[in-house]
């Protein structure tokens, strides 16, 4: 199949493939004027099923939708698409609505870019004490665009939001002078829209580097979803494949951490196909998603899903909540639902499949996981765990918070047991990072 990506411009065209109204694309337009839209011919021939729209979970999540802005924000850039104002003056209004998105969650542009020899590392995150993020510039796309994706604003032609780097020389030598690092994740975007050649030319000088403390490669993907011809056919796959092998030969491990976010993703032949391929490179595949109303939020889905994926030799990882940003409010689910779906959807798969970690949110502290619900005295709590810590003493310790049944992020829950505040606020306060929540 020869790929053909379809953006906003697009729309009329995609929509008559769809069969979708007049009224819908003006809406999508409005939508997309906001927030990006990138949709692919293997998409829309191999996993959006149009006798099922509206609901499909395939169209919800590569799709722009009307309630993903708020009624004042979708008005007011409704009014100028339909009468066709002038692009600069929407474009404006869309930046004016994007800015109240929380474009960049976490503190992923204040707290999480490093310094070396005093200059900032645009392209490099480093949160957590072992883990090293990397932006190549030309990884920063994707095949399609997932519509909850936190990273949006990477495809929005904002320079001063997005992570990129075209070099990997300060990366090598920030790495050198963290010893302590021992995974880098190269992500995006996704790496997998760059030429095999340029993946290389990233991922060679590693390995060629001096980096004993590096132990493991992992590579952010949804491309074996979204278009896994990229792992079977032609010499940039068969390249792909001896690059793999490269990294395991260096004395490395590698890993594609794979966006799986729904049990279709892996039901055509060819994504079995390079699973399989990818898998017998040496390299594993993890599996992780956020849970999304519209889309996965029902226990029998993530069951489906984790079994599939068990079969074909992924190994589950993580069940994501959906960040606070973007269309959250349209996706979001709240924390005690997510709870619940993932425990069911635990208690039906074997042991193989319970690898998953879940229901966490990626949060500015860290990884807070929602561990359980239970009452002691007479106070119904949520029972937490920090997976991850951007203070390594904070890993695996749990703590609690007031039971809140609407409450879908960490900002909006309060310390159990008359605390004014959770372990991890005065710290990060106190390194003048002000928690925020977000």
């Amino acid at each position: 199949m020869k790929f053909k990506s379809y953006t906003r411009n697009d729309l009329k065209t995609v929509a008559e493939r769809l069969d979708l109204s007049k009224d819908k694309v003006l809406e999508m337009e409005a939508v997309s004027a906001v927030l990006p839209f990138r949709v692919n011919n293997y998409v829309l021939e191999n996993l959006i099923d149009k006798d099922s729209l509206p609901n499909d979970p395939m169209y919800q999540l590569t799709f722009p939708h009307r309630e993903m802005l708020d009624d004042s924000d979708f008005n007011s850039i409704f009014d100028l698409v339909a009468t066709n104002a002038d692009p600069n003056t929407i474009r404006s209004a869309a930046n004016r609505v994007r800015n109240k998105l929380n474009p960049h969650p976490a503190g992923q542009m204040e707290l999480n870019v490093p310094n070396v020899d005093g200059d900032k590392l645009d392209g490099i995150q480093h949160k957590y004490n072992e883990t090293v993020l990397f932006f190549p510039a030309q990884g920063q796309t994707c095949h399609s665009y997932c519509s909850y994706c936190f990273r949006w604003a990477q495809f929005i032609g904002n320079a001063d939001l997005k992570f990129a780097s075209k070099e990997t020389d300060k990366l090598i030598q920030y790495l050198k002078e963290n010893p302590q690092v021992s995974s880098l994740l190269i992500t995006g975007g996704d790496p997998m829209v760059m030429k095999t050649s340029i993946l290389k030319s990233y991922i060679e000088p590693i390995l060629n580097a001096d980096l004993p403390n590096l132990h493991s490669i992992r590579i952010g993907t949804k491309a074996l979803a979204y278009w896994p011809y990229r792992f079977t056919e032609g010499e940039e796959a068969d390249g792909l494949m001896r690059l793999f092998e490269s990294v395991k030969k260096a004395g490395k491990h590698l890993a594609l951490m794979a966006h799986s976010s729904h049990p279709v993703e892996l039901e055509p032949a060819i994504a079995e196909k390079a699973i399989s391929r990818v898998i017998s490179s040496g390299a594993t595949i993890r599996a992780q998603a956020p849970l999304i109303k519209r889309v996965n939020d029902e226990s029998n889905v993530w069951a489906e899903l984790w079994r599939k994926q068990v079969r074909l030799g992924i190994i589950p990882y993580y069940m994501f909540v959906e960040r606070d940003t973007g269309a959250k409010n349209y996706f979001e689910v709240p924390l005690t639902q997510a709870y619940q779906i993932f425990t069911k959807a635990y208690s039906k798969v074997a042991g193989l499949a319970r690898t998953v970690r879940g229901p966490s949110m990626s949060t500015a502290p860290g990884k807070v996981m929602v561990d359980g619900i239970t009452t002691i005295g007479n106070e119904k709590l949520f029972v937490l765990k920090m997976l991850q810590g951007r203070d390594p003493s904070w890993v695996n310790k749990v703590f609690f918070a007031k039971y809140d049944a609407n409450a879908t992020w960490l900002n909006e829950l309060k310390p159990a047991f008359g605390e004014q505040h959770f372990f991890f606020e005065d710290k990060l306060t106190k390194s003048g990072e002000l928690f925020t929540g977000k």
